[in-house]
């Protein structure tokens, strides 16, 4: 990759398989995305979840957070004793169903990207600078991802959820600060090999500075494994948002959070199970969505790989 007053380097691109096409630009990608089975309904799941969440206050027909102790575990409307004004029951409050799990997407996507962005910057940092430097500063940066590895994330969590206290800003931080290793590793091995690539040292040949060398020649190149970890990660991180929110450490009355709604129906599972089984439905799904439209993505980046047999 090359500037534009500068003459094309021998080797400027990365290899490919003879006959093999580079994917290039949206209609590309948009018709692969048409092709693949897999990635349609993942995307379709995505994108339904974000209107959800954009659209929540036109969606929800009551306030997710009005008590109403009088329509107390009131099931969904079409079983005996429902009503249409909540179509998908109300939970051991009165609270309407259908309202909290439209907000609740909103706490979902804003903790999922926010922690993503938080461990994505952290871990690409690090990877670049550990890979590209290497000698002491890759063994420091190594080790103490090995540290982090070696500690259990949800105790660890835990801990510090438990000292600092329950909110938005501090879950996406805690979730991001815990999951920026697997970045690290991946940006890490993509840098050691692309900067031993003949155009990255015709670039230094010439005199290109480190700088210069990173920002033009190997962040493009890497940028494709790190969109495809951070869809990946994105399912991951609703997970961990849910555990907390189940274990009373994540998001906290009045705002809504699926883990917190599992958590008030678990122990009326057996009498009045839409209050447990509508958030837990929600997280399946999304979660579902993210990983399939990931999994497609990294497909369509990878150009040795037919998309057309998903």
């Amino acid at each position: 990759m090359t500037g534009s007053n500068e003459l094309p380097l021998p080797g400027s691109e990365p290899d490919r398989e003879p006959g093999v096409r580079t994917p290039t630009g949206l209609r590309y990608i948009w018709k692969q995305l048409i092709i693949s089975k897999t990635g349609m309904f993942g995307a379709v799941l995505v994108l339904l979840v974000v209107l959800t969440a954009i659209c929540a206050p036109l969606l929800a027909s009551h306030d997710p957070a009005a008590v109403n102790p009088l329509n107390r575990l009131k099931p969904p409307a079409w079983l005996e004793g429902g009503s249409s004004e909540y179509w998908l029951g109300t939970d051991n409050l009165g609270r309407d169903m259908w309202s909290r799990i439209v907000y609740g997407a909103r706490v979902s996507l804003i903790v999922g990207m926010g922690a993503v962005i938080v461990s994505g910057i952290i871990g690409a940092i690090l990877g670049l600078l550990s890979g590209f430097y290497g000698k002491w500063i890759d063994a420091v940066i190594m080790r103490v991802g090995d540290a982090f590895m070696a500690i259990p994330t949800i105790l660890f969590m835990l801990v510090v959820m438990a000292i600092v206290g329950p909110g938005i800003t501090t879950l996406i931080f805690v979730i991001g600060v815990t999951n920026w290793v697997s970045y690290t590793r991946v940006v890490r091995s993509e840098v050691l090999s692309i900067k031993e690539r003949d155009y990255v040292q015709a670039a230094r040949s010439i005199g290109a500075k480190n700088a210069r060398l990173i920002i033009r020649h190997i962040v493009p190149n890497i940028l494709s494994s790190f969109i495809v970890i951070s869809g990946m990660n994105v399912g991951t991180t609703i997970i961990m948002e849910a555990s907390l929110s189940f274990l009373g450490l994540g998001i906290k009355p009045p705002d809504v959070s699926w883990g917190g709604m599992l958590s008030d129906g678990r122990q009326y599972v057996a009498t009045s199970w839409w209050v447990a089984t509508f958030p837990g439905l929600a997280i399946t799904f999304t979660v579902l969505g993210v990983i399939f439209l990931g999994d497609w993505l990294r497909d369509v980046l990878d150009p040795r790989t037919d998309t057309t047999k998903k």
